[in-house]
């Protein structure tokens, strides 16, 4: 299952982060070395802390050059979305005890994810979904010298949100389903 993942998790980076723009700092990390996904196949809570807590240590202790930007990928964990949302809570626990808070940011993907007051068939949440539920380890540093040099950064979410609905729901799902047949 280790490969699979990896390959979807590559592919919806491809094809939907970087494929749509959703990120616009994402493109130079997308083939570089640096790039760490890291495929978690635990099952039981404290597992998945532990997996967890090594990553942020690996990524801590890594120079920039060597470990960029961490995906911890949990293809066999965490299906349900609020059950999810509940361990992401825990992980900003476990970065703030670590010490490592304004040091390395969180971000959540899950393949069911809704933003809360949306419709539920709102073409938003495709922003936040990836093939597997991931935590995306960031170091803030990198975050902030992206952020220097783009232009009115707090205006990305308001972009994807116009571009995915444009692109329409169906059309996003057909293409959500194209990165799991090939």
């Amino acid at each position: 299952m280790t490969d699979n993942a990896e390959r979807h998790v590559r592919r919806w980076l491809r094809d939907f982060v970087v494929g749509l723009n959703l990120c616009p700092f994402a493109r130079p990390l997308l083939g570089a070395p640096n790039l760490r996904i890291a495929v978690c196949e635990e099952t039981q809570i404290a597992d998945l802390r532990r997996v967890l807590l090594q990553e942020l240590d690996l990524l801590q202790r890594s120079m920039e050059q060597d470990v960029a930007t961490t995906l911890v990928v949990f293809p066999r964990a965490l299906r349900n979305f609020e059950d999810y949302l509940q361990f992401v809570d825990e992980a900003q626990d476990l970065l703030i005890e670590s010490g490592l808070d304004g040091i390395v940011q969180l971000a959540s993907f899950h393949p069911q994810y809704r933003f809360a007051g949306e419709a539920p068939e709102a073409a938003s949440h495709f922003s936040n979904r990836a093939p597997y539920p991931l935590i995306h380890l960031l170091r803030e540093g990198m975050v902030s010298r992206a952020l220097e040099d783009f232009a009115d950064p707090e205006q990305i979410p308001n972009r994807n949100i116009e571009a995915l609905s444009t692109i329409g729901v169906d059309e996003l799902e057909r293409r959500w389903q194209a990165l799991f047949l090939r």
